[in-house]
């Protein structure tokens, strides 16, 4: 079932680039901004993600983290958040089950692949509330826009 604004956020654990846990729990007190994306390497994917890095001084104005997820495994994040130089963390969801604890497992069939993250946004506040809840079709981004809007009126 779909998350919706208003409802407690699923607590999750990732496996960062670095092999450490991220959990959700790090970020009690801080808004924190998740971006879910398909596969790492991708063009929509590294606008997303690119994207998302150049609004970081907006969001540490706003008491706000990105960590982006996907089911690539933490070896392939890690490259691509180098070559991306991205300045947030990338956690491994390789056995998905945050995508699908968050609604966002994508379980039919693209060019024959299944089993990856949708591209989505959540803001989950400091109390582990959500906040924003987008789900795109796949080529859209996400709405940056909304989503600093709802970290503006948190």
């Amino acid at each position: 079932m779909a998350l919706i604004v208003g409802q407690k956020a699923p607590n999750f654990k990732l496996v960062g680039t670095d092999l450490e846990p991220i959990n959700l729990d790090d970020y009690k007190g801080k808004n924190l901004i998740l971006h879910f994306f398909p596969l790492a390497f991708t063009s929509v994917c590294t606008e997303q993600l690119c994207t998302a890095n150049g609004e970081e001084n907006d969001y540490a104005s706003l008491n706000a983290e990105v960590v982006g997820v996907s089911v690539d495994s933490p070896f392939v994040l890690d490259k691509f958040s180098k070559e991306n130089k991205l300045n947030f963390l990338l956690g491994s969801d390789f056995n998905r089950e945050v995508s699908k604890a968050y609604d966002v497992l994508f379980d039919g069939d693209f060019a024959g692949m299944t089993g990856f993250s949708m591209r989505s946004a959540f803001v989950i506040d400091g109390e582990g509330i959500v906040r924003y809840a987008e789900t795109t079709d796949g080529k859209s981004l996400p709405n940056f826009e909304k989503i600093k809007k709802t970290l503006e009126n948190s």
